[in-house]
């Protein structure tokens, strides 16, 4: 029987910082393989404006920079660590950006495929050769990351598709999401995110020694419970309490009850940290506090169709 540990982790949303961390495990824990569960982009640009002077004037979590070119590319690692895409352009530029959707649109996209692929050159001097790299994008990432992804050597990308993991285990990657409130690119009705799911699932040999990466959450359980929020998007506050909801997909829960594979590794509700069991399957949700740069993941050591080892890391 195969035995093997991996660092199961999700939901970086540009941080720098909690990506070079979750490839530091790999050394510190003697890891068989890394998995990334998507929504690997971040979610908003920052300007570096170059002045008529020769120097920069940019805006960092409400202060204002004024930079020599020496001091430029310091600026723009600092802007990555907080998992914000920086982006050095003219005034004139700068306008049209914040004019035309299109183009800033088209924009934000070259610059997330830009710093995926960054990230992914990390990979070699970080992660020993022994250690595979499994990628699945989530809701939020666009899909032209896909190609950026799969052209890289160190990496195995998996969306909607299954991986061997060590000649025994399979791991089923699944990025797609029920409906959110924000329309992001990779969400669709429950009918047909079953649908996706099912196609996905003949792929697998054998359920019982099986993981399924499953960005979503399976409904109505511990990991899913998010913030309710209003049509403008604000937290909903009663009596000085947060309203949640189940925000997991029901579709994933039944893919889960009727399948029972070994592990569910779970991501998309940051605030819902923890495992659940649901039948034989356990299914977990390590959470994310990108924004202020914490790694969460799990360790995980399976053997056969048995589980060792699950354990939260935080960092």
């Amino acid at each position: 029987m195969a035995r093997t540990r991996f660092m199961f982790a999700t939901d970086l949303h540009g941080s720098e910082t909690v990506w070079r961390k979750f490839l530091n495990t790999a050394k510190m824990f003697d890891l068989d393989a890394l998995i990334l569960s998507g929504d690997m982009t971040g979610k908003l640009m920052v300007p570096i404006i170059k002045m008529p002077d020769g120097r920069y004037r940019s805006h960092l979590l409400d202060r204002e920079y004024i930079l020599t070119e020496d001091e430029l590319e310091e600026f723009k690692k600092k802007v990555r660590m907080v998992s914000y895409l920086p982006y050095v352009t003219t005034l004139e530029e700068a306008e049209r950006i914040g004019e035309d959707e299109e183009y800033r649109e088209k924009l934000f996209e070259k610059l997330e495929c830009e710093i995926v692929e960054y990230w992914l050159t990390l990979i070699p001097e970080r992660v020993p050769p022994k250690c595979k790299v499994i990628i699945s994008p989530g809701n939020d990432d666009k899909f032209a990351i896909d190609e950026v992804i799969k052209k890289c050597p160190y990496v195995t990308f998996g969306e909607e598709d299954v991986v061997d993991l060590d000649g025994e285990h399979e791991v089923l990657c699944f990025g797609w999401t029920n409906y959110t409130p924000f329309n992001s690119p990779r969400e669709c009705s429950e009918e047909e995110l079953e649908e996706k799911l099912e196609r996905t699932v003949a792929k697998v040999k054998n359920h019982r020694t099986a993981i399924f990466c499953i960005h979503c959450p399976p409904y109505d359980c511990m990991l899913d419970n998010a913030p309710m929020v209003d049509e403008n998007l604000r937290i909903v506050v009663i009596g000085g309490k947060v309203q949640t909801v189940h925000a997991g997909s029901k579709a994933v829960r039944k893919i889960i009850e009727k399948y029972q594979p070994l592990l569910g590794l779970h991501g998309h509700i940051h605030e819902s940290p923890g495992f659940v069991k649901i039948g034989r399957t356990e299914c977990l949700n390590p959470g994310s506090e990108y924004g202020e740069g914490i790694f969460k993941g799990y360790l995980v050591e399976v053997e056969g169709d048995k589980i060792l080892k699950l354990r939260r890391v935080e960092g």
